[in-house]
């Protein structure tokens, strides 16, 4: 086996087994072990691979099973599910979850925000997709012929490191419309690429799907009134880490579109992000690709 191979698959083994231990003691003994490696390069190894520490990485899984239990059917009490995540009392097991979600674990369990959720977990979930090259084939690829969409706009222009800030924006300004994902769909539409050469140029809209009964104030400009085309799309879903769309995008553009035969029309790439099926087993991400 390759060397870079052997060393997903000892990285591999370190995010399964904190999986299957989420009760025991993961410290960075155990853990470097279990990877095979030096305990006092472990650390450092971790994060240089996965982009998060390993703390914080077990620290994520244990809220994340934590909330998941919040969320489920009432029946463990709140202490019980915060000495089961790793901490001591239920005061401070409260100040990290509400650090990390933006709402107290009794709040949540009466009615979760999903968006600060899955925001807080982008790091564990871009961790765990880190070891799978994602490999897309033409048989998970669909024509479908889609609907306009009538959406509001909320926009975004200049460096995409600021985008984290624009899309808080967004989901503020959205819960204050009362414009639920649950029932208004969310899409992203691309009117430049990942990492332009200049910074500045980067351009994509954050969109809400608009029904016919609901109302958009633009006095303020935060927002305009507009619309995603009918017509033919390619459709390719994600599912799991759908933080980067970048390699799905990749794939129809240089695989599929020229064994295809078809033309693209005169619209950018975008998608529609949903829940799978409940909010807290993630979500999901329909790529268009607008056709002729």
């Amino acid at each position: 086996m390759p060397a870079l191979d052997l060393y997903r698959v000892r990285m591999q083994r370190v995010l399964e087994y904190v999986d299957r231990h989420l009760d025991d003691a993961l410290d960075l003994d155990t853990l470097s072990r279990v990877a095979a490696f030096s305990k006092f390069h472990f650390h450092r190894q971790f994060k240089a691979y996965f982009g998060v520490s390993v703390h914080r990485y077990v620290q994520l899984a244990r809220l994340q099973r934590a909330s998941k239990q919040l969320a489920g059917p009432a029946g463990r009490s709140i202490t019980e599910i915060a000495l089961d995540a790793g901490y001591d009392a239920p005061d401070a097991f409260a100040r990290v979850f509400r650090q990390r979600f933006a709402q107290s674990p009794s709040d949540f369990r009466k009615a979760p925000e999903w968006e600060p959720w899955l925001r807080a977990f982008r790091p564990l979930h871009a961790a765990r997709s880190r070891t799978m090259d994602t490999v897309y084939t033409a048989d998970q690829v669909t024509i479908r012929e889609v609907a306009p969409t009538r959406v509001a706009v909320f926009e975004h222009r200049g460096d995409p490191r600021t985008l984290d800030a624009t899309i808080q924006r967004f989901i503020a300004w959205r819960m204050a419309a009362g414009l639920s994902p649950q029932t208004n769909p969310t899409f992203n539409v691309w009117y430049s690429e990942r990492e332009p050469a200049n910074p500045d140029d980067y351009r994509m809209d954050l969109c809400v799907g608009l029904r016919d009964e609901d109302f958009v104030d633009q006095q303020h400009g935060a927002v305009r009134l507009g619309e995603i085309p009918g017509g033919r799309c390619a459709v390719l879903r994600v599912t799991g880490d759908t933080h980067n769309l970048e390699p799905a995008a990749m794939y129809l553009y240089r695989e599929w579109l020229p064994d295809s035969g078809e033309e693209m029309r005169d619209f950018p790439i975008y998608c529609q992000r949903f829940f799978v099926d409940r909010p807290e087993q993630g979500t999901a991400a329909d790529l268009f690709l607008p056709l002729r």
